[in-house]
């Protein structure tokens, strides 16, 4: 089974993503495109969700009327960067749970060390959205997927800003099952295990640390 690739080519999308990648936008900026972004991205993850009836009243009459259910949808932040999108995804999705898995890049190898990880409980039934920016050596979305199917979600997508071939290969070849949609697939990994063209750091950036 190979894994699917959705690259989210929205003119709003790719026109906020560039003004991400010049390295003279601010942090205040890059905190708010990355919102307004997140709630784009958003809205394609959740085009296949299913939807289920309700019966409600309008002013006028009752009616049977379609909903998300909002309890089923659980929101993965992998930290620190997911945060990011995170705060964006809320905005269209507040009844959302929430986790998170704390990741950081061993900078010798490359390889996801894990030091957190927080989801809800009875995640049996829950579809999962898992957030972060960058989806570069791959390792840390691995990682981050591999401890999360220890929990038995009912479905897992991944959401990312910006990908690389390498990146994708090293997801898909462990987690084939899993998704991917990005507003972006960029050329390549440098030997530092950054995107190239790419933005930088998200997480500096996002946070202002350097």
């Amino acid at each position: 089974m190979s894994g699917q690739v959705f690259v989210i080519g929205h003119p709003l999308v790719q026109h906020k993503l560039t003004l991400m990648r010049m390295k003279d936008t601010s942090t205040s900026s890059f905190r708010q495109l990355l919102r307004e972004i997140s709630v784009l991205l958003g809205y394609e993850v959740c085009r296949d969700m299913p939807l289920t009836m309700t019966e409600i009243e309008t002013p006028i009459a009752p009616m049977m009327a379609p909903v998300l259910d909002g309890k089923k949808i659980v929101l993965i932040s992998i930290l620190r960067a997911g945060g990011g999108i995170l705060d964006g995804m809320l905005e269209i999705l507040p009844s959302a749970r929430v986790g998170h898995i704390g990741l950081y890049r061993d900078p010798k190898t490359l390889t996801a060390v894990e030091y957190y990880f927080k989801v809800p409980d009875m995640m049996a039934d829950r579809d999962c959205i898992v957030v972060d920016p960058m989806l570069a050596t791959g390792h840390s979305a691995v990682a981050a997927v591999d401890r999360l199917k220890e929990t038995g979600p009912r479905s897992i997508k991944f959401v990312c800003l910006l990908t690389c071939p390498e990146g994708i290969r090293e997801f898909h070849s462990h987690h084939p099952d899993v998704p991917i949609y990005t507003a972006s697939i960029d050329i390549k990994l440098n030997d530092h295990g950054y995107i190239i063209p790419g933005l930088g750091d998200a997480g500096d950036r996002l946070f202002g640390t350097k």
